[in-house]
């Protein structure tokens, strides 16, 4: 038997935020990143709308970018003392999967980090509260996944924790939150959302439902992400990608993802490079990399005109480049030499990694290495 696992309501349109006027329930911390949203007024908008429900608010600000375990903790603390039954992850993806574990550790406060690291080990929630997620970007689809990215600052690691019980319950997909998302994270995580496509897709999990969903993220992403990036007020342009993104979740929520995730958590966490712009470094040649034992590219290729694997792999390098990302991986002025000296260490956690697990060909730790380095100076994988 197969299960489709998705947020439990799903709300999406252009003003869909206003919906929160018709949550039932007493009170909520909403938990968000910077200043975007309280600049932007979303902030705001999200308590009054609280308030018409009769929900009383407490926020929790300043997520950092790739969220490390001691701010899930610290969150998880406002949340003990407060005693929400209702937990809103508010911005972009960092905030919303930060959320996600103050969930947990607020539920269960002896709960073990290291432990949950495992796919699947998450204990159960809603015991206390349940979760909103109202995304700012269009990429990760956290708003529809089991999925919460998580760092380890002093290993340098990243942790995709995996679990059904993270996916959120109810899912607020408004593009005019998206408006003041500036071009680089509009074009990062679009090519995010891509990459999630595209993954899902080829993974070594058949579904039938993930297919649809996949093929039909990546047709809206060719469609709209360079308008996104070059007309950011284009509210249609900015909800199709902010559905996209949601489709791409909820395509890899149930089908998994690759190995350009593992390749992509590792640069991440030691290097900062932000994650959808290594998605898109590591894309094309993975699918390089994977043609040799799938045969399921052509079909994506399709979908955009195009016949072949390298068709695609070359399609994406194109609209790579129309929406000015990063080519190669020492273009973040990563030196040859620190690279040489972290190769072994990356190239061992990426194999490591849980999304290894999904992909269409098993890899080797010198097959990973050889990706690395091609990616590194911007060069075609060959294998």
């Amino acid at each position: 038997m197969s299960k489709l696992f998705i947020a439990g309501e799903v709300l999406h349109s252009a003003g869909s935020l206003e919906e929160l006027k018709n949550i039932a329930g007493t009170k909520a911390v909403i938990v968000t990143g910077g200043s975007s949203m309280r600049k932007s007024g979303t902030l705001d908008r999200a308590i009054s709308f609280l308030k018409d429900a009769g929900i009383v608010t407490e926020v929790f600000e300043g997520v950092e970018e790739d969220p490390s375990s001691a701010t899930c903790m610290k969150g998880a603390e406002v949340m003990k003392t407060f005693q929400p039954d209702w937990i809103i992850g508010l911005g972009g993806c960092s905030a919303i999967d930060a959320a996600k574990m103050m969930w947990v550790f607020y539920e269960h406060p002896d709960a073990d980090f290291d432990a949950m690291t495992k796919p699947f080990s998450v204990p159960t929630l809603r015991n206390k509260a349940k979760f909103i997620a109202i995304p700012s970007t269009s990429g990760t689809g956290t708003e529809t996944t089991g999925l919460a990215v998580i760092t380890d600052r002093e290993k340098g690691v990243k942790y995709p924790i995996v679990s059904y019980e993270l996916t959120p319950d109810i899912a607020i997909v408004d593009g005019e939150i998206c408006a003041t998302m500036p071009a680089n994270v509009t074009s990062n995580t679009g090519l995010d959302a891509l990459t999630h496509c595209v993954e899902a897709y080829v993974s070594n999990i058949e579904d039938n439902y993930a297919d649809v969903l996949a093929k039909g993220g990546l047709e809206i992403v060719f469609n709209n992400l360079a308008e996104a990036v070059k007309n950011p007020t284009n509210i249609k342009a900015r909800q199709n990608m902010h559905d996209a993104s949601f489709m791409g979740g909820l395509a890899f929520n149930n089908a998994w993802l690759g190995i350009v995730h593992s390749l992509s958590h590792q640069v991440g966490a030691l290097y900062g490079i932000p994650h959808g712009a290594s998605n898109a470094i590591f894309l094309p040649n993975v699918i390089r990399y994977n043609a040799k034992v799938s045969q399921r590219f052509p079909d994506l290729a399709k979908v955009i005109g195009k016949e072949t694997a390298e068709d695609l792999a070359q399609a994406i390098e194109g609209l790579r480049s129309e929406v000015d990302n990063q080519a190669s991986i020492k273009e973040f002025g990563i030196s040859q030499e620190d690279w040489d000296k972290n190769l072994d260490y990356i190239a061992n956690n990426a194999l490591l990694d849980p999304c290894t697990g999904f992909n269409p060909r098993k890899p080797t730790l010198d097959e990973l290495k050889d990706i690395y380095n091609a990616c590194y100076n911007g060069e075609v994988v060959n294998f």
